[in-house]
């Protein structure tokens, strides 16, 4: 049997495309609105935003609509337009203490300043299908949003800013400063040069903010389950908008240009002889919009890594930073559809000669 190249390529690829389209367009219910897609399906929204490493909301559900939700390829599309657009500057280091919460828990401490703030979230609830969902109409989705809005707080607003749940132990000199020992002369850009092994902590962080959220989770998931010899405590975890700022060199001042969605995760780790004794150690993680499963899939595997030795995958540096990116991983999974007829050719005759010499014998 022989095996020849196809041909007509060209033409074929033509009609796979518009076959595509037809599927995205075809059936009687109306067009999908970008705007839909960011006010209603805003949790995949905000996973495409930090796997594509760009804060466009509205590029990231255009993503979502034209790959027809598959995460990945819409996360490939946000991160192929970024690649485009030019760099005009740097904003400056932002300090979360500021951000404007919407959400905020600790699971090491009951009382903490300022206190629990639930937010928006299915924890708490059973996770069973809601029927009522199945034909909503225009009109009772306001009604829902004006009972919602009536029941808003007047009396006890959130602050504007609330303490930082780590610095309680930090006061006590209980937690390991990690800030002191690895200290950068700058941190480095992963979007302008590869990672190179070891890498930095801020190489490592940028790494996982912008990798896939299953992967995270998987590599953190295998340490939790004994793989590995973190068992975190959830200091805590907020979410949140961050203002971002940016030095104004004309009028030397600094400015204020927006403010992003961001979900940091700040885990409490096993004990470590320190400089000054016995010491928690600290995970951290923080990636654009409301992701708390990265987050904390994140700071686990930042404290894996501090390993001096890596006993499992997940303390391996090289294993996780290697693996994590989604885009990449896809890519090279996806690249094995394509023709591979000369190589696979070539394996076929070693093969042939090989049963051949083998029959001879």
């Amino acid at each position: 049997m022989a095996y020849v190249a196809v041909k007509g390529g060209r033409e074929a690829i033509s009609s796979a495309a518009e076959y595509l389209r037809y599927l995205q367009t075809r059936g009687t219910s109306e067009p999908l609105a970008i705007e839909q897609i960011q006010d209603q399906l805003h949790l995949a929204v905000d996973r495409v935003m930090g796997e594509g490493a760009l804060y466009a909301p509205e590029l990231a559900a255009l993503a979502l609509r034209q790959s027809a939700g598959d995460t990945l390829e819409a996360a490939f599309m946000v991160r192929a337009y970024r690649t485009t657009q030019p760099r005009t500057g740097y904003s400056l280091p932002a300090d979360t203490g500021r951000m404007r919460v919407i959400r905020r828990i600790s699971a090491a401490f009951k009382d903490i300043p300022g206190g629990q703030i639930l937010g928006p979230t299915p924890d708490y609830t059973l996770r069973l299908l809601d029927f009522a969902l199945i034909g909503e109409t225009a009109a009772e989705r306001k009604r829902v949003m004006a009972r919602l809005i009536e029941q808003l707080p007047v009396d006890d607003p959130v602050p504007d800013t609330l303490p930082k749940v780590i610095d309680i132990l930090r006061r006590e000199n209980l937690l390991v400063d990690r800030r002191r020992s690895e200290r950068e002369d700058a941190p480095d850009d992963i979007t302008r040069r590869s990672i190179s092994l070891p890498a930095s902590r801020s190489a490592a962080l940028q790494a996982m903010s912008m990798g896939e959220t299953g992967g995270l989770l998987a590599f953190a998931y295998s340490n939790m389950r004994g793989y590995g010899n973190v068992h975190p405590t959830v200091g805590e975890l907020r979410v949140g908008y961050l203002p971002i700022e940016i030095e104004n060199r004309r009028s030397n001042s600094i400015e204020t240009i927006g403010s992003i969605k961001v979900t940091e995760a700040e885990v409490i780790c096993s004990l470590e002889q320190g400089e000054d004794g016995p010491q928690f150690t600290l995970g951290y993680g923080l990636c654009f919009g409301h992701n708390e499963t990265k987050a904390i899939s994140m700071a686990i595997l930042d404290r894996a890594m501090q390993a001096s030795e890596a006993q499992s995958a997940s303390e391996d540096q090289e294993f996780v930073l290697m693996h994590i990116d989604g885009v990449e991983a896809m890519g090279f999974c996806n690249h094995f559809k394509l023709p591979h007829y000369v190589t696979f050719q070539s394996a076929l005759d070693r093969l042939r000669k090989s049963r051949e010499k083998h029959e001879r014998s």
